[in-house]
């Protein structure tokens, strides 16, 4: 009996304790089971909500279920959406068309585009908002080749688009860059009496401008009658992605001047198109604009700001707009260290660097690239052995600046690691890691791994990688070589304008007239535009094939010049015996205003010398100093000797001997003496002897003046 009543006593209390624990019955009336739903949606209880309406077996309104999908897909809610879809088929035999294509949105903006083609094949009735919501879905996440098809197929079946559904179709022409396609449903826009739409007229200005055609973009924007900040912040956009941004400027200009407030994105774009051409003067206005418009703060404009500053060169400016930020992120924090990095000042960008809460790859490479620009290349491998200790975070560019240490050092053992780390971590598919080591491997003077690399990586090199095995050659003496490969090349790619530059290089070396002129033809055929550099190529190589007429005619065809070109001409007609040409030529470049260097007075030294000018090799090299403020070389004190020496000016050579600021090199000493015994000047000549005798004690080396008489 104890036994019993102990059973009932543990019945009773588990009774009672399920009792108190379990959820109140659901209403059983319409009204208030609306109002428990509407209230818990109210106090935030949207799960709640949806749990009491999927668990009741009440027809609900369609107004409820309308503004639980609302909220569903603006919380993209996907569970709820999933309930409430599921309640509604079940309870409802004909449910609404428009409350089915408000679950397809949902399942659209949760990114479920299973579940709503699932739900868009099976609906037995569709309408315009059907195909709109599945279209859109596709468009908005990433599937824009389905999105034109659905949109082909709506068409084929006498759907009537809307303005919602070309706004989806044509943001999917610009994700596939579908010029043609775009082109059509701009017709049907306008079949349909839409163009007054700014949301549409603002897609066709931003399909056009993805799709590399500017013009028609700004053609398309200037028959928009009200252009708003979205229509405004496009154009801007695309002309800045297309490397107009003077273009992008002047439009932000006027949006300014139509009295049009712009986005936080537009301010960030503007001043992007002002780090594209240096436009320093206009990213400062634009700053103070974004002051006088509250939008400073934001933290793209922000960082954008920083990055302006640092690429164009105002350190002081970037780095006063990062110290007065309210926040500093990690892009704010990288885009200090790389303006630092860039222009040399390593030592800044460490001390940032080291300060940074937070780094990523790109933090660790803008580091690292600053060492690799600087030419610091014992601070560069310290940096990555240091980069492999504090992360594995390490991506294409961090490879190619490790290996572009290895070409400088050269090293390539510590190379050939680097490769290997490449093939283990499936980084040769990529092209730039690929033309990295390729050049690589070609500095480092291994033009056997370079050509064996070069055969590897058939299936996805460029022109890039064409010069890159070229320069190799070419850098090496291997001219003969470097040829063949520039006639392979032609038949795999298009050259590019620096491309002609090494290849001429290498005629002038073995002297290839010929050659030479086939090259030179061959650019003149397919309108390469001629760059100083490359006629700087053609004269020295027309130059030292003996051909100075022709590098004379190319010199003269050139609208601009500057000091490099200058001087091939100028050195060019030196090495030929065109002294008088030289003299002819420096004065032309003085009255176009051309600054002269180090080379141009060399190559006007050795002209002196070949016309036998004396006087005027002493003005000139007098002249480096006192009107060109250029400090004299090792090389022009030689040609002076040289002048002096060879036409016997031997009393002027005593003096400039005496007067020159440092001692005599070997080989100045060794012309003197020559000098001194061709003119029987033995007092000069037992010095200059002497003097060689002292640079070399361990091995006197005895000079004897002959003496003739």
């Amino acid at each position: 009996m104890g036994g019993t009543s102990a059973h009932s006593i543990l019945h009773g209390l588990l009774d009672s304790a399920n009792t108190s624990h379990r959820s109140p019955p659901p209403p059983t009336s319409l009204k208030a089971l609306t109002t428990v739903i509407l209230n818990h949606v109210r106090f935030g209880g949207l799960a709640k909500a949806v749990s009491i309406l999927y668990s009741s077996t009440l027809t609900l309104p369609f107004s409820l279920y309308a503004h639980l999908f609302q909220i569903c897909v603006s919380q993209k809610a996907i569970v709820e959406i999933r309930k409430l879809e599921s309640h509604l088929i079940m309870w409802n035999p004909n449910p609404p068309i428009f409350l089915l294509n408000r679950a397809i949105e949902g399942y659209g903006k949760c990114g479920c585009l299973d579940d709503a083609k699932e739900l868009f094949d099976q609906m037995p009735k569709r309408d315009g908002g059907s195909w709109n919501s599945m279209i859109t879905a596709y468009s908005q996440n990433g599937k824009a080749e389905e999105a034109l098809g659905l949109f082909s197929r709506m068409r084929r079946e006498g759907v009537f688009a809307s303005e919602v559904t070309f706004a989806s179709v044509l943001a999917s022409c610009g994700t596939l860059l579908e010029l043609w396609l775009s082109g059509q449903v701009h017709g049907l826009v306008v079949k349909y009496g839409f163009c007054g739409n700014v949301i549409l007229e603002s897609s066709l200005v931003d399909v056009y401008g993805k799709c590399g055609k500017i013009s028609e973009a700004r053609r398309m924007f200037d028959e928009i009658d009200n252009p708003n900040d979205v229509s405004w912040n496009v154009i801007v956009r695309r002309y800045f992605e297309m490397d107009e941004g003077n273009e992008a400027v002047k439009m932000f200009l006027k949006m300014i001047r139509m009295n049009v407030r712009p986005l936080s994105f537009t301010v960030s774009n503007v001043l992007r198109a002002c780090s594209s051409f240096q436009g320093l003067k206009e990213g400062n206005q634009i700053h103070g604009f974004s002051i006088k418009i509250n939008v400073e703060e934001d933290e793209e404009v922000t960082n954008t700001l920083i990055s302006m500053y640092a690429k164009s060169g105002d350190l002081a400016g970037a780095r006063t707009v990062f110290d007065l930020s309210c926040f500093r992120n990690l892009i704010s924090w990288t885009a200090m260290v790389s303006g630092y990095a860039r222009s040399g000042q390593t030592r800044e960008a460490r001390e940032l660097f080291n300060q940074m809460p937070e780094r990523n790859v790109i933090s660790w490479n803008a580091m690292l690239a600053g060492y690799v620009g600087s030419f610091e290349w014992d601070k560069a491998l310290d940096f990555v052995i240091l980069m492999r200790k504090r992360t594995k975070d390490i991506d294409h560019v961090t490879l190619g600046l490790i290996l572009n240490i290895c070409a400088a050092i050269p090293d390539v053992e510590l190379g050939k690691q680097v490769h290997g780390y490449i093939y283990r971590h499936g980084f040769y598919f990529n092209l730039f890691v690929a033309n990295a080591l390729l050049d690589m491997y070609g500095k480092c003077g291994n033009l056997r791994s370079a050509r064996v690399w070069f055969c590897e990586m058939s299936h996805l090199r460029n022109n890039v990688s064409w010069n890159a095995l070229l320069t190799s050659y070419a850098r090496h003496g291997m001219s003969e070589q470097a040829m063949m490969i520039f006639w392979k090349m032609l038949e795999e790619t298009t050259p590019s304008i620096y491309t002609f530059g090494t290849i001429l290089a290498a005629c002038a070396n073995i002297f290839a007239l010929e050659i030479g002129k086939q090259v030179h033809a061959f650019m003149i055929r397919n309108g390469y535009d001629m760059d100083a550099v490359v006629r700087g190529a053609l004269v020295d190589m027309y130059s030292k094939c003996r051909c100075t007429e022709y590098a004379l005619k190319v010199f003269d065809e050139a609208t601009s010049k500057d000091v490099i070109l200058w001087n091939s001409m100028i050195l060019g007609c030196s090495h030929n015996g065109r002294g008088d040409k030289v003299l002819e030529l420096f004065a032309s470049m003085e009255v176009q205003g051309a600054k002269p260097d180090h080379v141009t007075f060399q190559g006007i030294l050795l002209a002196c010398i070949s016309e036998g000018r004396i006087e005027l090799g002493q003005q000139f090299f007098k002249s480096m100093t006192d009107k060109h403020c250029l400090i004299p070389r090792l090389e022009h004190y030689e040609s002076m000797i040289e002048l002096y020496g060879q036409y016997g000016c031997i009393d002027e050579l005593d003096h400039f001997i005496n007067e020159m600021p440092f001692e005599p090199t070997a080989p100045m000493l060794i012309k003197v003496f020559d000098y001194s015994r061709k003119y029987r000047r033995l007092k000069l000549g037992e010095w200059a002897a002497d003097q060689l005798n002292k640079l070399n004690p361990p091995v006197p080396f005895q000079f004897e003046i002959i003496d003739n008489k």
